[in-house]
């Protein structure tokens, strides 16, 4: 829309003035008013804000699971709502409320064996307040555009361990997995955590107003007790979890508005 009624402005100038006529004065006038037309439409065509919802899962990757990219045989589910506001064509800032489950479980793995005897799990409940810089690569008009973002955040928990299937006799030849489950008993769980989020997205475009997207986010964490158990497994591991969600994101559509008018001559 913007592009139409900047080239509907650029004709009634080009055809209402004689080229004869015009003075260096005229000309610079010309050439501002018709910058300013062009500008005020694509300003009004554009919403500054941007509201969103999407569904997904939480996947944790520690410990418990024997995979380096993270145990998506227990995934927890997610809800997210979130509203942007645009600072140019590509940069953004966007505040997230997420609220979903993380889990894991050793004896979600046959392999290797000791894991079904060592049998740790856990589950907490999570919601996060994150606030993060969003960049569209192409801009955010195009029809497809791919974007990254990074922030800040802090995740609420309220983390239940369980180690009641643990088989003490099948670790009774390595004392220092018995004695890091005791000092892990005794260490106190956090309640929340700062959370570091870093991840990218594909919006499409489906109207002016509304867009699909589907993304895909790393949380960076300072802890190894995310999961409750850490001298009794890897304590010099750290533990993450992952966000991957689809969602539909709202903006107003200005389109109908109009631009500036066009000055006549």
């Amino acid at each position: 829309m913007p592009a139409v009624k900047g080239q509907a402005c650029a004709l009634v100038l080009i055809t209402k003035c004689d080229p004869m006529k015009m003075t260096f004065k005229k000309s610079i006038i010309t050439a501002i008013t018709f910058y300013t037309c062009l500008l005020g439409n694509a300003q009004l065509t554009a919403s500054k804000y941007e509201f969103g919802i999407n569904a997904g899962t939480f996947v944790y990757q520690g410990d418990l699971t024997p995979s380096a990219v993270g145990s998506f045989k227990t995934p927890g589910f997610v809800l997210g709502i979130n509203g942007s506001r645009h600072l140019t064509n590509k940069f953004s800032v966007r505040l997230d409320l997420n609220i979903g489950k993380l889990k894991g479980d050793d004896a979600a793995y046959n392999k290797p064996a000791w894991r079904q005897e060592r049998s740790f799990a856990f589950k907490t409940p999570v919601t996060e307040l994150i606030t993060s810089i969003v960049w569209d690569a192409l801009g955010r008009e195009r029809k497809f555009s791919p974007y990254v973002f990074a922030g800040i955040g802090y995740s609420f928990l309220n983390i239940k361990r369980n180690y009641a299937n643990f088989n003490s006799e099948f670790f009774a030849t390595e004392p220092a997995t018995i004695e890091g489950l005791n000092d892990d008993i005794a260490h106190r769980l956090p309640k929340g955590l700062p959370i570091v989020p870093m991840g990218l997205g594909l919006r499409y475009r489906i109207t002016n107003s509304l867009s699909l997207i589907n993304e895909a986010s790393y949380r960076y964490i300072s802890t190894d007790y995310l999961d409750g158990f850490s001298h009794a497994a890897n304590a010099d591991k750290k533990d993450h979890y992952y966000k991957f969600s689809i969602g539909l994101t709202y903006s107003k559509d200005n389109s109908g508005k109009g631009g500036l008018d066009c000055p006549k001559f």
